[in-house]
């Protein structure tokens, strides 16, 4: 799709300003967007941090009959990212934004009336398969709505917005943790569903100047006919295929992202495993790294984008990105056999070490996402990438858990030494993918 450059055209300067007012981003565009990801994120982190308890101890869920849902409802996830993506290309990227979100709320609001476990499989698989299907279809959106050379730094923006916002919804679940009461649950959860359809009305009334229709909440019909031309070139049936999965650099490229995004399975599952079943640390060091990461990654998100908007530039942050995850792992695996406060140390710089990674990562493979697509099919280029990322999710706890845990410091130098090749081989798949076209000149 073209973007509408006068709908985000960054004002060229801005009055001084102080206090509070520093944090606020200066495209009005971006400020929409963030207050939206605050709400959605604020009930996301309260469901979060209930959704566990609630499911195994009122609904009755045995921990095995849980893990089986879950990793059924991410399967659900990673499928549905691709037809939501290309949906976006053909109807428009809000209208689908819009019914995937409030799909996602009324499919939350159920959980608090689901009887039996088959139902509970069913609504999961499709609360995640909405849910996946959405993040797609938003990053598909950022791309309609923000200019070429600013998406990447909108991104990071709403990311830093993202963990503030997941910090403050499980904040707030602590107090329904506290209370420990299936009414406390429900009523987090329903919080969480209502924050769902709240974001779904932002989305409809989203006001970006310069799209057509903008006063009266029109989407940008211009850019979908564009897009629906691209998609009718060629031989006939060709508007039925997907162009993403027909881009093999750009495949290589979400199969390298998504080796990269097996570092959130490190830091969620293997660490604290780590912290708890090979190392003297002290078990609150768990909650630590988090605090750690969540700290930086809201530090250092912003700023790690810069520099990344040309696509040789973007291989390299992913680069040294692999490097320094693969250190991260090293420091981690030297925690094993040190004094309790040694361990805990140890552990704490390599989280931060991961947090650095992380930021770069990111960075890196949203501007390879953006700039390794077809300007008419961000939608398919998306669903296609976050299929890869999803998928990564899914198969991560596994991956980390079986062949890191357990094997001590080999253990982890393995996982550091695939991190380091996959952000490594970005340079080369990169040079491929602009040889054959795939970027923009």
């Amino acid at each position: 799709m073209t973007t509408p450059s006068a709908a985000t055209a960054a004002p060229t300067s801005h009055p001084p300003v102080s206090g509070a007012s520093r944090l606020l981003h200066p495209d009005p565009t971006v400020r929409r967007l963030a207050r939206i990801t605050l709400l959605n994120t604020v009930g996301s982190g309260l469901s979060l941090s209930v959704g566990v308890l609630f499911f195994t101890r009122f609904l009755g869920l045995s921990a095995g009959r849980l893990g089986f849902a879950l990793t059924a409802a991410g399967l659900c996830g990673v499928l549905a990212s691709v037809p939501a993506g290309r949906a976006a290309d053909r109807w428009g990227a809000r209208p689908v934004l819009v019914a995937l979100v409030a799909l996602t709320g009324l499919g939350t609001a159920g959980y608090t009336l689901v009887d039996g476990y088959p139902a509970f499989v069913a609504l999961a698989c499709l609360v995640a398969a909405a849910d996946r299907g959405a993040a797609a279809v938003r990053n598909a959106l950022y791309a309609e709505v923000l200019p070429a050379d600013k998406r990447v730094a909108g991104r990071a923006y709403l990311r830093v917005v993202t963990n503030v916002g997941l910090c403050l919804g499980t904040g707030v679940g602590a107090i329904a943790l506290q209370v420990d009461s299936r009414a406390g649950y429900l009523t987090a959860i329903l919080a969480d569903a209502a924050s769902y359809l709240a974001v779904a009305v932002m989305f409809r009334r989203l006001r970006v100047p310069g799209w057509p229709g903008a006063a009266t909440g029109a989407a940008p019909r211009a850019d979908r006919a564009v897009a629906a031309e691209g998609a009718a070139e060629g031989p006939a049936g060709d508007r039925r295929r997907n162009p993403a999965l027909r881009d093999l650099p750009f495949l290589v490229v979400t199969a390298l992202g998504s080796v990269l995004a097996l570092q959130f399975a490190m830091l969620e599952v293997g660490v604290p495993l780590w912290i708890v079943q090979q190392t003297d640390a002290p078990r609150i060091t768990v909650a630590g790294t988090l605090i750690v990461n969540t700290v930086l990654v809201i530090a250092l998100q912003v700023p790690a984008t810069r520099g990344t908007e040309h696509p040789v530039a973007a291989a390299r942050a992913c680069g040294r990105a692999g490097l320094v995850l693969a250190a991260s792992c090293l420091v981690l695996g030297l925690a094993h056999g040190a004094p309790a406060a040694l361990a805990a140390l140890v552990v704490l710089v390599g989280v931060a070490l991961q947090a650095g990674g992380e930021v770069l990562s990111q960075a890196g493979t949203w501007a390879l996402s953006y700039d390794l697509a077809d300007e008419r099919a961000h939608g398919a280029y998306q669903g296609v990438f976050n299929a890869g990322m999803s998928a990564a999710l899914m198969i991560g706890p596994a991956v980390v858990s079986t062949a890191v845990i357990g094997h001590g410091l080999v253990g982890w130098a393995v996982l550091g030494a695939l991190l380091a090749g996959a952000g490594l081989a970005m340079g080369p798949a990169v040079r491929w993918a602009r040889r054959r076209g795939a970027a923009p000149a």
